[in-house]
């Protein structure tokens, strides 16, 4: 978000696992190409070139292992390139995700929060230290950071700090906030999953069922279903007065995640 919890995994996924060091955060480095000199075309490498593809390869090859989940050999290679280069961002984000992984939760946080010392003006960066902790208790600060992703300059991502600043400002009770938020996540990228669960949830707090419903619909033809969005569906068909319905949404729940149901018998699917 072992997943510390659902809004926390929903959070990591709009990065799209939190950012773009390729996969992990917002590219931060700039792959540079050979130097030319002409006019004899030869093909010169200068040392900080040299240095940074080297670092480069060091971050791929961590990421590579991360993906096939060897995390002993990824957080090695990552190691190595934030030795290389202790003000690497994409090193720094890497270590955090695997340290995740690893359930490390504290350490995540600290390689997110230094990631973002280190990269003030990348809102991808920004934007994950503002998920961590948002997902770890700390949704009233994690908004500071949204709003500071937002602002960076060049942010090529502003629906994923929108709908994590929504979700998240819900979660302290701003209404006004998250509905805006949401909204505006929702105006550049419709299918954004985490902020139609998020706005589906904030009407169905506020007693605005069919709204509720609909984005909750919304919600579900949009990627896969969870536990959460499930249990939200039914319990926003019981104020409805549908049955029926609600109990299509635990058949569902039943169905696709027996292992929670097993965890929890007997208890009633609510959001």
């Amino acid at each position: 978000m072992r997943l510390r919890s659902a809004a926390f995994a929903a959070l990591v996924v709009l990065l799209p696992l939190f950012t773009g060091c390729r996969a992990f955060m917002e590219p931060a480095i700039k792959e540079q190409g050979a130097e030319w000199v002409a006019p004899d075309y030869h093909v010169a490498d200068n040392a900080k070139t040299t240095q940074r593809m080297a670092l480069e390869r060091r971050l791929s090859l961590a990421e590579q292992r991360l993906r096939a989940g060897d995390l002993k050999s990824a957080e090695a290679e990552a190691t190595a390139a934030l030795k290389a280069s202790p003000s690497s961002a994409d090193a720094l984000t890497l270590l955090a995700v695997i340290a995740d992984r690893k359930g490390a939760e504290t350490q995540a946080g600290d390689y997110y929060k230094r990631a973002a010392e280190v990269a003030p003006k990348q809102g991808g960066v920004l934007n994950n230290y503002g998920a961590w902790l948002c997902g770890n208790g700390f949704p009233a600060e994690s908004l500071v950071w949204f709003d500071r992703a937002l602002a960076a300059p060049g942010y090529g991502s502003p629906e994923s700090a929108l709908a994590n600043a929504g979700g998240c400002a819900l979660k302290t009770g701003q209404y006004d906030r998250a509905d805006r938020d949401l909204r505006k996540a929702l105006s550049i990228a419709p299918q954004n999953a985490y902020a139609l669960a998020s706005l589906a949830e904030s009407e169905y707090r506020r007693g605005r069922y069919f709204e509720a419903r609909a984005f909750t619909e919304r919600r579900l033809a949009a990627a896969p279903a969870t536990v959460a969005v499930l249990q939200l569906a039914a319990g926003i068909e019981e104020k409805l007065g549908d049955k029926a319905a609600a109990s299509r949404y635990v058949q569902r729940l039943r169905a696709e995640f027996p292992e929670v149901v097993t965890a929890n018998p007997g208890e009633k699917s609510r959001p």
